[in-house]
């Protein structure tokens, strides 16, 4: 498995961003960041009301279930960005997206050996625990990732 290194917080700009690299081609890690049949293998359980900007649904989580999910814009195949409602220091979920959301955007870059996906999700300011949640998705876009990264390795 292709070794990446670890997310980065930003503080400054309340933001958190992990690139990394995985052996396969952009056309598959595209479907594996958009399609809910193929983010449910590796990241939460995706359900959607459509597909491209503005579809709306979930991704449900075992130890958190369901988050209200959206997708903010898409430039296939190079960035789709997602808002979810997961303020994980608020002790709730909301049921919607709402003021204390953020968002996380995947960029995809075809390389030599496969493709470089970056991850930056932003608006952690606008929640109840800045640095809680910063250093949260910092280990949960780790684990997350890595998921990814051995999914579609396996499969190559």
């Amino acid at each position: 498995m292709t070794d990446n290194q670890p997310s980065i917080v930003d503080e400054a700009a309340f933001s958190v961003r992990r690139t990394i690299r995985i052996a396969a081609p952009v056309a598959k890690v595209w479907s594996a960041v958009t399609e809910p049949e193929h983010i449910s293998r590796w990241f939460g359980r995706v359900v959607l009301d459509g597909a491209g900007a503005g579809a709306k649904g979930t991704i449900t989580f075992p130890q958190v279930g369901a988050v209200p999910l959206q997708v903010e814009a898409m430039d296939a195949p190079r960035m789709v960005s997602y808002r979810w409602g997961n303020d994980d220091a608020a002790g709730q979920v909301p049921d919607t997206v709402d003021d204390r959301s953020t968002v996380f955007t995947f960029t995809l870059v075809p390389v030599s050996d496969g493709t470089q996906l970056t991850v930056v999700e932003t608006g952690f300011d606008r929640t109840s625990d800045p640095a809680a949640n910063m250093a949260d998705h910092a280990e949960g876009w780790v684990s997350e990732l890595d998921k990814l990264v051995a999914l579609l390795e396996g499969d190559a």
